[in-house]
């Protein structure tokens, strides 16, 4: 009995030892605090996915996943950054190092022009790289004889673009392969969901708080030292730029995105880790309050994708051949899904935004590519339960019903549990719309 305590103490002692915060996760590596703008590539899944149970094979890939790496959306993103150094270089208060970050901004926006909004050739190495393991992973599924896959994406190119790369690699992979690819206005009401009214008035709420959030973290975001890096002038910088905090903002959210292309080009230089940590977090807060379950706006918005939800049960309840059904769109999409199916500690209700960063990280659940993976086992004999595993970018979680064999769930189980979360949201909606 001594012997058993012993080794419980120092195995409980490891694992909190293994356990990072935020702080420790962003330090060891800089570009995850990038958030919905992190390179998949630089969070790499490591550990290898547990066997199927004896007797069972998988059949069926029912997957959501987002475009790769891109440029910035809005042009504004480059140039409202851009023109602030601009005027401090002609008016003489750019520093050595603020021509330097200049000349970056400069070179990273020309790129820009006529190309906000596309995929970039990591976003493209990307889904490339998720195609070939899917393969990998699953060659019961993919190198299947005629093996047929329904791959369907939202209107947007840098989605349809994605969609191809990772077709391409099924296609290379199994010559035999037939595939269907579909882009259509026709998808949106699953693919980008509208909101509907009850959604709407919740993010109403979500956009007061987190405005309430972003202006104590402009008032208090010490921009004071990055601006002295910058600038030789911190009178101009009180006067015209309302002491920096916007600048700080917009810089770091270029510094961010330049891991979405192949340029020699790297901003995270100019910040300090507790900077770089410090934006991060606010960012953290916003798309929480924004798109996931939080108690704060009811925690009704991850039912944004209940559509999709919907159309992922109905394929699982309709397919019987072998074979996968893959979908394109948008981070907006992915997050508040993964927090609606529970996948891991995506749905958490945290009361306290202050110590949200405790239990729920942005950067674990959208970077750029990233993507669900629900994967449907049968047993070879028929005779058995089907079961499902789920894959958030490629790593396994557990969802939110009991199994004894995990990550391996029933799907009977996993079916009756979301089934009963739609109709809640269902009689909530109706609720609202009577009052």
């Amino acid at each position: 009995m001594k012997r058993l305590t012993t080794i419980l103490l120092t195995l409980c002692m490891t694992l909190g030892l293994c356990a990072q915060t935020a702080r420790e996760e962003i330090k060891a590596n800089k570009f995850l605090s990038a958030s919905n703008y992190l390179d998949y590539d630089n969070y790499p899944a490591t550990k290898a996915l547990t066997p199927a149970p004896k007797g069972y094979e998988p059949y069926l890939m029912n997957h959501y996943g987002r475009h790769g790496s891109r440029w910035l959306t809005s042009e504004n993103s480059y140039l409202n950054p851009l023109e602030t150094l601009r005027k401090a270089k002609e008016q003489g208060k750019l520093t050595a190092t603020g021509e330097d970050v200049l000349r970056q901004v400069e070179e990273i926006y020309k790129t820009s022009i006529k190309r906000t909004g596309d995929l970039s050739s990591v976003g493209e190495r990307q889904h490339h790289g998720i195609g070939k393991r899917m393969v990998q992973n699953f060659p019961e599924i993919f190198k299947k004889e005629g093996v047929h896959i329904d791959a369907r994406s939202t209107v947007v190119i840098r989605c349809i673009l994605s969609m191809v790369a990772e077709c391409e690699e099924l296609a290379a992979a199994n010559p035999t392969a037939t595939f269907h690819n579909d882009a259509s206005e026709s998808l949106q009401y699953y693919l980008n969901q509208p909101r509907t009214d009850i959604i709407k008035k919740a993010r109403e709420k979500s956009r007061e708080l987190r405005h309430e959030k972003e202006r104590e973290f402009f008032k208090n975001s010490k921009s004071e030292r990055l601006m002295g890096v910058l600038f030789n002038d911190a009178q101009w910088v009180n006067d015209s730029l309302k002491g920096g905090a916007p600048l700080v903002y917009q810089l770091f959210d270029v510094a961010s995105n330049m891991q979405s292309h192949e340029y020699d080009l790297d901003l995270y230089p100019i910040f300090t880790e507790d900077e770089i940590y410090y934006q991060w977090r606010m960012r953290n807060i916003r798309w929480y309050l924004d798109y996931a379950a939080s108690p704060q706006t009811g925690s009704v918005l991850p039912f944004s994708q209940a559509n999709l939800l919907r159309d992922i049960i109905q394929v699982a309840d309709t397919t019987t051949q072998t074979g996968a059904v893959l979908r394109f769109g948008h981070e907006v999409c992915v997050m508040p899904l993964a927090c609606l199916l529970e996948l891991g500690n995506c749905g958490a209700k945290v009361d306290d935004l202050e110590k949200l960063d405790e239990q729920w990280r942005n950067y674990k659940i959208f970077p750029m590519a990233c993507n669900i993976q629900l994967v449907f086992y049968r047993p070879v004999n028929g005779k058995g339960d089907i079961l499902v595993k789920a894959l958030l970018n490629e790593r396994e979680v557990t969802l939110p019903v009991k199994t004894k064999q995990y990550p391996y769930y029933k799907w009977k189980d996993l079916r009756k549990y979301y089934q009963d979360k739609l109709e809640w949201f269902e009689e909530k909606q109706k609720e609202s719309a009577s009052n």
